[in-house]
């Protein structure tokens, strides 16, 4: 095979792993401790800041709509129903995009509104990481990876967004909805159940470092 082609394939292959483990670089944040700031712009050119939502929950989604595993919770109306049911319950849903230029998943301000028009997506936005600023911030490495923050701006669950680390539609129905459970007992003000999972999907391509 071609170097080309090679190298082509094993990016591939590295892309879609169901886990991945940290990097050195990308330090998690802690639970229980304030959640790490961040500025970003939407796909209208709206800059958002984590402490505009101050007094609400907050729910970070990282996102890559050519990952299969992004796939899946897209294309069965999973990750839908949870942003809809987030914006019933006065919670902020916000899908982020860290890929830089040029790797996949990465979009501009146009396809990611032509995404959430496509797949009648219900975020209340979707901001633009292309530095990878955010995602270094919160030591995010899969999408999806999930986030949930209290209404004080404290970090309260990151992880996976559910319990069955696959590719395929037909295991929804059996995993355990973990991130919407953190969701929902956040924003009722009880404990997260677990705190902490471990996420799965596809390897956050990250801009170099400035």
């Amino acid at each position: 095979m071609p170097f080309t082609l090679r190298r082509r394939a094993l990016l591939a292959t590295a892309g879609a792993l169901p886990f991945l483990p940290r990097p050195s670089w990308a330090v998690a944040p802690s639970i229980g401790a304030p959640a790490p700031a961040f500025s970003l712009p939407d796909q209208d050119g709206k800059t958002h800041a984590l402490a505009d939502f101050r007094g609400k929950t907050v729910v970070l989604e990282w996102t890559n709509h050519d990952c299969p595993f992004v796939r899946k919770h897209y294309s069965s109306g999973n990750m839908q129903r949870f942003q809809r049911e987030a914006a019933e319950r006065g919670i902020v849903w916000l899908s982020i995009a860290s890929s830089p230029p040029g790797e996949q998943g990465h979009v501009t301000p146009e396809q990611a509104r032509a995404l959430t028009s496509e797949r009648e997506a219900a975020p209340a936005a979707v901001l633009l990481d292309p530095r990878s600023q955010a995602a270094r911030a919160y030591g995010a490495t899969t999408t999806p990876h999930m986030y949930v923050i209290d209404a004080e701006g404290v970090l309260r669950y990151m992880g996976g967004i559910d319990s069955v680390p696959s590719s395929k539609v037909e295991d929804i129905a059996r995993a355990a909805p973990l991130a919407r459970d953190a969701m929902l007992a956040v924003a009722e003000g009880r404990p997260v159940a677990q705190a902490v999972t471990r996420n799965y999907g596809c390897a956050i391509k990250y801009a170099p470092a400035a």
